[in-house]
Order: C-alpha cells, then structure tokens, then sequence
C-alpha cells in the first residue's frame, strides 16, 4: 500500500514497507520523550521519511499513551496533531459503545476511527465513511493491525447517502464544528454535515442515530428543533463536559427524551431523569446548613436546577445560585460534599492555598483570588455566593 502524508505545504508519498521498517519503528519508540523541536532541526534522519513525519508519530505515540492507549503499540500509524485533537479520547468512546450492538453499523464521519473502533466491536458488518483519503488509508492499515474488519469508503457521506440503499442498525454522525475560517459553530443547520437537512436520507435508511455535538449546544433548543430523541448523554471525564451525545430513534417522541448526566473518571453515579419530570418543580431555600452540595458539571449542563433538590431532598441556597444544602451526607450525589462553614474575610489566610468557587457573586474566582492574595490547591474550599439571606463565604473541608 502506498500511503501519501500530508503535511503544511508539503506531502510525501512512502510505501508502508518503508514506515514500517523496523529502525524506523525503532527509533519511534527509543525517542518518545525526544524534544521535537530539536527532531526538527536536525539533519534528516532517514533517507526518504522527512523529520516532520517521524516527529508526527512521536507526538502521535505519546497521544495515544494519555488519550487512546489501545493503539499505542509498534505499527500503529497517526496523523497530522489536529485529527489528533479532534479525535475521542478511549475513555469515552468505550462509554458510546455500552449497549449498542446489532448486525450493521455506519460511521459516516469516520476520522481517526476511535469511536467506530469501540462502537461497533458488536456489530457483525462494520462500514466506515471518510472524504479524506490518506486518512481512510491510514485507518485501514490500524484496522489491519488490531485485527478488525470494515468496509471502508473513500467518499464524501452526501455521495454515500446518495448511492446507498442498503439499512442499517445504527449510524453514528460526529460533525464538524468549525467553518473553513476555524470559527465554532452551534446550530445544527451550522455544522458539517447540516444535522437537519441529511434527517430524511438517514431515516430512509436506519431507525437509530447517535449524533456527537459540542458540550456547549443548548439542550433546550436541541429538543425543540432535533426530533425523535431518545436519549441525551453529557458526559464528562473528571468533572470536565467533552460531549453531548444525542441518540434519536425514528418511533421515538421528544417528549419522552431521557438525559443521562455521565461523570467518567470518578466513581459519581450516572444520574438519569426524564426532560419532562425536570419542569414545573417547587423547591424550597436556605442558608447554609451542615454540608454544601456542588454537583457536578454533567449534571449542571443538563439545566435540571430544581429537579436536583427535589430527587436528593436538598435545599436550594438561592433561585439563581446553583449550590444545595442539608444537615444530612447522601452518598450517592453526583458531585462533591463538603462540610460547610460560615466565614468573614477577616478568617480568610491571605497566601494560603483554596480552591476558590465564586457562584452567583459578583467578583470572579479570579478576581477574589488577586483580592485577596490566594493560591490555587489545598483541601479546602473558599465559596464565595448568595443564599436567601445575601451575600455569603462558606469554607468547605471534604468530608
């Protein structure tokens, strides 16, 4: 197989033998910690693989350890950084795949193929889409190293939607989000592919699909223009939204959509409740009591404020401060519990290291932490927010 690179302003065509030489692949491995500018400056190291590329699978390699380490193995082949970046990371490809099984399955944005990889290992027929040509080669060739089977297409999925017929159990769909001036983009009819235009081809041809969008998408426009959604998934790792997914099925009706919050990384339940049943809460306020609850940042995303007081039997510290309250611990709340005091700010120890948290207040964690001379780190916890009372300063220790 010849496999053509591609990098800025140049491109190199080499024959896999030639990757795959073990030197080559050597000197991959004995140089991942190398410093890369220096690679780069250097006088080329092998005859006919320019130092660009050698540098490309270093960085590839030492990606894949943190972000993919299935494929960080000999042979494995990786791309320019930016397929890099814009590739899932292991962790929540594998979360996609639970419960997904079935015989055909159609990624029809392929990319570095991560999730594909993960989401269709119970899939008897696997058929994979990508415009990018070496990029579709290169996925076929660590296809062929994992020992994994696919149809692959070199197309764009307009021309694969045109020409197909064939159905299929599940599509998966993660479109681009920038425009070709790398600006974001957050509308559905925005992105690339138009997620509302391709609705109809899709349904011709599959009664489910599972759509990757951006962690900042608005849930309740998503659910007022996206039909028959099933399911919305935000998942996190480590406190941290990576993605909404959205999963649709054609016999489905919105307003039954079910939000899953996903916190991976923690041992945090999966908080799970129904769009519908969030609406129309009546909670009650309080200032501070024992324990102040934060949830975490999946759960926050879903906008379900009031549903969190009432499912976990807390108390709101104020309609617009997003912060719970109780004088009893519950386990099994999908975020952190802390033990909380009163303070003034004659008590906070100017130098010391906080973790600062400014809710519903009008300085920032930024601005109160050069107010007041603060370090980031330590145990403890520095809340700067409102209760129903005013203004308040709790001082949080873990529990």
């Amino acid at each position: 197989m010849i496999l053509r690179i591609f990098q800025k302003n140049h491109s190199f065509v080499f024959s896999l033998s030639m990757i795959l030489d073990r030197k080559i692949q050597d000197f991959i491995t004995e140089n991942l910690n190398i410093n890369i500018s220096d690679l780069l400056l250097k006088k080329t190291v092998f005859e006919g693989i320019s130092n660009k590329y050698l540098a490309q699978q270093i960085i590839g390699r030492n990606t894949a350890s943190k972000k993919f380490p299935f494929l960080n193995q000999p042979n494995i082949l990786f791309p320019p950084q930016l397929n890099l970046e814009q590739a899932s990371s292991q962790q929540t490809a594998e979360f996609k795949s639970v419960g997904m099984q079935g015989k055909r399955f159609l990624d029809l944005t392929c990319g570095l193929g991560i999730d594909a990889f993960f989401l269709s290992k119970n899939f008897e027929e696997v058929h994979l889409v990508e415009q990018n040509p070496e990029l579709l080669k290169l996925v076929q060739h660590n296809w062929l190293i994992l020992g994994r089977k696919a149809n692959f297409h070199q197309e764009s999925l307009y021309e694969f939607l045109q020409k197909n017929s064939e159905k299929f159990d599940l599509i998966f769909i993660d479109p681009a989000r920038r425009d070709e001036n790398n600006k974001k983009k957050f509308l559905l009819e925005e992105l690339s592919p138009n997620l509302l235009d391709i609705q109809p081809a899709l349904w011709k041809i599959a009664d489910q699909i599972l759509i990757k969008l951006s962690p900042l998408i608005d849930l309740k426009y998503l659910l007022s223009v996206f039909p028959n959604v099933k399911r919305i998934d935000i998942v996190s790792v480590k406190n941290e939204v990576k993605e909404v997914l959205v999963l649709q099925n054609q016999d489905k009706a919105n307003d039954k959509a079910l939000c899953r919050c996903v916190n991976l990384g923690t041992d945090e339940p999966i908080f799970s409740f129904f769009f519908e049943d969030a609406e129309n809460v009546t909670i009650s306020f309080s200032v501070p009591k024992e324990y102040i609850y934060i949830p975490n940042n999946s759960l926050l995303k879903s906008g379900a404020f009031n549903l969190i007081s009432k499912y976990f039997n807390l108390e709101k510290l104020h309609p617009n401060t997003h912060l719970y309250t109780s004088e009893q611990i519950n386990p099994n709340f999908p975020g952190r519990i802390l033990k909380s005091e009163i303070i003034s700010t004659k008590s906070i120890e100017k130098g010391s290291r906080y973790n600062v948290i400014s809710k519903n207040h009008p300085l920032s964690a930024d601005e109160i932490k050069k107010k007041y001379k603060l370090k980031d780190g330590g145990d403890r916890y520095l809340i700067f927010t409102q209760s129903v009372k005013g203004k308040e300063i709790i001082l949080g220790n873990p529990i």
